[in-house]
């Protein structure tokens, strides 16, 4: 276990406060399960606390956090798709009875989840989160040109997936 000062300490436990609420969205987005979104955030932050001395000295340690979180999501989607589409299409008929507004939830979060790991990952760090190109780019290891490229092509899909009378719930212009 590694000795913090209290003042490393209260700089750690500001930025966890500030990127826990981010990490459990953007990886509820992600996955579609929030209670998972908030075990893996808690791991992401505790790698965080653990490499907290070189983490801080960063250039953007939310960044490196993120694409922690999305390196353990990805891992968690690997193990769990077939398991989530079942649930995802249960869940989906009987909520689209219920409510409209959250079948087109349930249909965005779908359909986000059909696209490419790093096309989605793109979107629920730039468009969701909205992070900065630079920042995005930082978190998933590209270039800046290849989150305007993936991010274009992720709304694309999104809006092609969803169709003409849902495309107006993808958020962003589609231009890279």
């Amino acid at each position: 276990m590694r000795v913090h000062s209290v003042q490393v300490l209260e700089e750690l436990e500001r930025f966890c406060r500030r990127e826990h609420p981010r990490l459990v969205g953007a990886l509820g987005l992600y996955l579609g399960d929030v209670a998972v979104a908030e075990e893996l955030a808690q791991e992401a932050l505790v790698r965080a606390w653990r490499d907290w001395s070189r983490v801080r000295c960063l250039d953007s340690p939310g960044a490196w956090v993120h694409r922690v979180a999305i390196n353990l999501a990805t891992s968690h989607f690997r193990r769990r798709r077939a398991e989530r589409r079942a649930l995802q299409r249960l869940d989906a008929a009987r909520l689209s009875r219920e409510d409209p507004d959250v079948a087109d939830a349930v249909a965005v979060r779908q359909a986000l989840a059909a696209l490419p790991s790093r096309q989605r990952a793109a979107l629920v760090l730039g468009v969701y989160l909205d992070l900065p190109a630079a920042e995005v780019a930082e978190a998933l290891g590209v270039t800046t040109g290849a989150v305007h490229q993936l991010t274009y092509r992720g709304i694309a899909a999104l809006r092609a997936a969803l169709g003409p009378a849902r495309a107006a719930l993808v958020e962003g212009d589609g231009d890279a």
